[in-house]
């Protein structure tokens, strides 16, 4: 008998079926256990915890992202309350995980962005979630417009802001950015777009706020055969791709892209 099997005990023919890979968040483990394991999810858990000293508390989803809030489905199963601190580069980020969607996989992809931003450049940043990207930029010394529609979300981002005491750099906005033409008139030097899946019509509906000679940073859910079109696509709107990579899987065949663009 293997030392997972003396840990969770599974029955051996369901061994392999045990998550072999899953996220930390702050000290939340967050795992996809699947049906077959319904009746040993506790022992599972148990066993995840037992593999980092760091790990306080599991959370099982169960459900994808969905709704208008864009949060998934969590099934708390060792830990109690799912309230963490995350860091991230020197930056904090606290969250409850049931309210918010936060995906640490993209920490260097923040990195990579926050690095080409410059002090007194003009930044948005609409769905931008509990901050992720907003504050570094602020740090940065840009004065940064951050938008986010899921009250839970902005009012998380109000109190990362205050941990990471960028508050005179940045102002946080409770609103939809899909309206964005109703409540806002700047015009921006960098544009920071970490878009939802299925919303790439919202790229065009943003230039507007972007100056001549401004950096976009836009991410979109596509097919490597895609990108080649994209580009076009990008150049035809009055944007010159300075650079397009890929960062991360959501599907067999399905990652998210980033594109670098400059508004020609």
């Amino acid at each position: 008998m293997s030392i997972m099997q003396k840990i969770a005990n599974i029955p051996e023919e369901l061994i392999g079926n045990v998550p072999k890979r899953f996220d930390i968040i702050g000290d939340i483990a967050v795992v996809s256990i699947p049906a077959e394991l319904e009746l040993y999810k506790l022992p599972v858990a148990e066993h995840i915890a037992s593999m980092r000293g760091n790990i306080r508390g599991v959370l099982n989803k169960v459900t994808r992202l969905e709704g208008e809030d864009r949060v998934a489905g969590f099934e708390v199963l060792l830990g109690g309350e799912p309230v963490t601190t995350h860091e991230e580069f020197g930056f904090s980020y606290r969250m409850d995980l049931r309210e918010v969607f936060f995906n640490g996989r993209l920490a260097f992809e923040r990195q990579r962005v926050s690095s080409k931003v410059r002090a007194g450049e003009d930044v948005i940043v609409p769905f931008c979630g509990i901050g992720p990207f907003a504050i570094p930029a602020a740090a940065k010394g840009a004065k940064v417009v951050a938008i986010e529609k899921n009250p839970h979300a902005c009012r998380w981002l109000f109190e990362n802001v205050r941990l990471n005491q960028v508050g005179g750099n940045i102002h946080p906005i409770l609103g939809d950015a899909s309206d964005i033409g109703s409540f806002l008139k700047a015009r921006f030097d960098r544009a920071i777009i970490p878009t939802p899946y299925g919303m790439d019509g919202f790229l065009e509906k943003l230039l507007p706020f972007v100056r001549k000679g401004g950096n976009v940073h836009f991410y979109a859910f596509k097919k490597r055969s895609q990108i080649e079109g994209l580009v076009e696509e990008y150049s035809d709107m009055g944007l010159d791709v300075v650079e397009s990579r890929r960062c991360g899987n959501i599907a067999p065949s399905i990652s998210r892209w980033a594109f670098d663009m400059v508004k020609e």
